[in-house]
């Protein structure tokens, strides 16, 4: 047995910005209506020539690079997705060939929202079964796909881009890659949608943000207990980011007192599975977390599947 760290992270995002003034020449809504209920101000747009998968490229390579590792220096490559286009090749594949990668294992994970820290524990599981050396994992989505335009409820929430962590073992058995705590609540699998042909992305926002606020805590604390640490102790807490009143009162109810929470969806909107790694990234790349801290990260969303571990920073 060994354990297992995160030696990198990478992020990207497209260049086209959407603001809240931009949408509101598009449908009924306004930039006091959004803010006040979600807390998006902006969102990254990529265009008809950037599939998912160049996303998730751009990332991998920045987390490679940040890792001081090359192409052939990773066996395991798990990408977290819900709005790749084509079923073969998998978004990993395409992904490990635009790196130039050799002969490594490549899978999708489709947990929506959830998917990053789904796909995390999967390469901890993996790396320390043995099944594997060295991991990228990358959680992107290309929303924008599978949005309709004309819905203000739900074409206002959205955003693309990719996040991605590369995942070794330690010497030791604890690792920096905590024990997961996963499951999901099948009967709700109605709340968040991407159903139909075209797929189109829907939700029952009310249904979501109750069972966030009313069980996402007791989830979180849960979360912390299998990695014997404290809320207080925590540096950081990463959720997905789906909305701002679902993500800043959390730290304040599980105690998590002297956390910086990632508040990314203020400029980056819903990612999906990009969410987390994509706020995690962003927060390492600033200076805001401290290497070897501790960090709550939890994704929720689709089938309301949620996924969760306390990790060491960088």
């Amino acid at each position: 047995m060994t354990g297992t760290r995160i030696a990198a992270l990478g992020h990207y995002q497209p260049a086209k910005v959407l603001t809240n003034a931009d949408l509101a020449a598009l449908v009924d809504t306004s930039d006091d209506w959004i803010t006040s209920r979600v807390g998006i101000r902006t969102r990254h747009i990529a265009g008809p020539e950037e599939p998912v998968d160049e996303l998730a490229a751009h990332a991998a390579a920045k987390a490679l690079a940040a890792a001081g590792l090359g192409p052939d220096d990773v066996d395991l490559v798990l990408v977290a997705t819900s709005t790749a286009i084509d079923r073969s090749p998998n978004t990993a594949a395409r992904v490990a060939a635009r790196l130039g990668m050799g002969s490594p294992a490549t899978m999708d994970l489709n947990v929506v929202c959830a998917g990053f820290t789904h796909a995390l524990a999967t390469a901890d599981h993996a790396i320390r079964a043995g099944g594997a050396r060295r991991a990228l994992v990358i959680g992107a989505d290309k929303m924008t796909d599978v949005v309709d335009w004309s819905d203000r409820t739900t074409c206002v929430l959205v955003g693309d881009g990719a996040g991605a962590a590369v995942v070794e073992a330690t010497e030791t058995d604890t690792g920096a890659i905590g024990p997961v705590l996963w499951g999901s609540v099948p009967e709700m699998g109605h709340a968040v949608r991407i159903e139909g042909t075209p797929p189109r992305f829907a939700q029952e926002g009310q249904s979501v943000y109750r069972w966030a606020t009313q069980q996402l805590p007791a989830l979180a604390r849960q979360t912390c207990e299998r990695s014997g640490v404290r809320p207080e102790e925590l540096a950081g807490v990463v959720l997905h980011q789906a909305n701002l009143r679902i993500v800043e009162p959390l730290a304040a109810k599980i105690g998590a007192v002297n956390a910086v929470v990632a508040r990314d969806v203020v400029d980056s909107g819903n990612t999906s599975a990009a969410s987390v790694p994509l706020a995690l990234a962003k927060l390492v790349e600033r200076g805001e977390l401290p290497s070897g801290a501790p960090v709550l990260l939890f994704g929720f969303g689709g089938n309301l599947s949620y996924a969760g571990q306390v990790v060491r920073v960088p």
